[in-house]
């Protein structure tokens, strides 16, 4: 038997759980030819090992896995030829999941697994997805639990990958923070709305130098906090005129939607782009603790604005292959552009409707935020316009 398992071993003719049948039929075997009763995981390893079969003891658990708990109710998954990886990611799922049940419903083990049991046998399939999988646990504990989607999805990913879930400080959003200088005094005891200190040097990503604003010398890409902290220094000087050149036009755009973002909370989402573009790209989706945190008018106004910010960065109109490999390789954001998934970012984003852009942002922004907005609107169109009358393609 066992050497009839080397030469598929060999071969490559065995899937994951082929392969496990054949390990616990040997040691079916063994336990009944010695008749010492039922062999435990480390002694199976030693016995296949003297009869020239060698297997670590973790896959041994990974099949003994598979065969009591996934066969049963995943039999078509299995037999298509589900991988060991991904058994061990449905396992990681299950008790990463049955922690979660604990803490936030009833029912004890014996509840969460007849739930997962039955989303396990709703899904068997030979195209076995195992995202499905999670995203179906997820919403029945949010069910279950009455609780935010969100909350379930981000303390889920905490226990899978076996962090602390830490719910980031958030900035207010009706009342901006008045940052303090680089002088240690207060913004507001040097400079009023709409006037700017000149002394100050202008600046944009990579060393640009937008016009008509004043803003702190910006860092490197890699140190994007130190350019946040700084760049929610800057005001508008009115009197100024707008750059006209593309170089300088993406300076400002980067410059203003970076501190809009930051004033309201999502200043980590906004990073430069030289050279081509609208001057900046969003890296993902709001993060979904914001749904715990915010009422329903704030929460609107965060997302709202992030459309905003999408549509001057063009992040859902702009060629793929220019725009998604600037973003992190695990940004759901890159992982929609990326598989022209519209549902995949409707579902980690509310998307409002447009109509009420209006009374949920453009009313309720401080008079900075407001100022801001429409000059990176304004900017936008001065990019779009000056690249079409010098016919040039922005995203080359």
């Amino acid at each position: 038997m066992l050497a009839h398992l080397r030469e598929n071993d060999l071969r490559g003719g065995l899937t994951f759980i082929d392969k496990a049948q054949a390990v616990f039929e040997a040691k079916q075997f063994i336990e009944e030819e010695s008749g010492s009763g039922e062999m435990t995981h480390k002694d199976l390893v030693l016995k296949l090992r003297s009869s020239g079969y060698s297997i670590g003891s973790t896959l041994i658990c990974q099949m003994a896995y598979a065969i009591r708990t996934l066969l049963p109710i995943i039999p078509q998954a299995l037999e298509a030829g589900m991988g060991k990886h991904q058994v061990v990611r449905i396992r990681t799922i299950e008790r990463a999941a049955g922690t979660l049940w604990q803490r936030y419903c009833s029912g004890g083990d014996s509840a969460f697994g007849e739930v997962f049991a039955t989303l396990c046998r709703r899904y068997d399939g030979p195209e076995w997805d195992t995202n499905v999988l999670q995203g179906a646990i997820e919403n029945e504990i949010a069910e279950e639990a009455e609780t935010s989607i969100h909350t379930i999805r981000v303390a889920l990913d905490a226990e899978i990958n076996g962090r602390a879930l830490v719910i980031p400080e958030f900035v207010p959003i009706k009342e901006p923070p008045k940052p303090e200088r680089r002088d240690g005094s207060d913004e507001n005891s040097v400079a009023t709305d709409g006037i700017n200190d000149q002394e100050d040097s202008d600046a944009g990503p990579g060393g640009e130098t937008p016009s008509g604003l004043e803003a702190a010398p910006i860092q490197p890409q890699n140190n994007q906090d130190d350019a946040m902290a700084d760049v929610s220094e800057t005001l508008i000087d009115a009197s100024d005129s707008k750059p006209n050149d593309l170089k300088s036009l993406r300076g400002r755009a980067w410059t203003l939607a970076a501190r809009l973002a930051q004033r309201n909370g999502i200043g980590d989402l906004v990073m430069p782009m030289s050279g081509k573009g609208l001057g900046f790209v969003l890296r993902d989706v709001p993060d979904p603790v914001l749904a715990d945190q915010l009422d329903e008018d704030a929460l609107a106004q965060v997302y709202i604005l992030w459309w905003q910010l999408a549509a001057c960065s063009e992040m859902t109109f702009a060629p793929i292959e220019s725009i998604a490999p600037t973003l992190p390789s695990d940004s759901v954001l890159r992982r929609a552009i990326e598989d022209q998934d519209a549902e995949l970012l409707f579902n980690s984003i509310w998307t409002l409707d447009p109509g009420h852009t209006g009374y949920r942002l453009w009313q309720s922004l401080h008079d900075r935020d407001w100022r801001d907005l429409l000059n990176l609107m304004d900017t936008y169109r001065s990019i779009r316009h000056l690249a079409l009358e010098t016919g040039t393609l922005i995203w080359d």
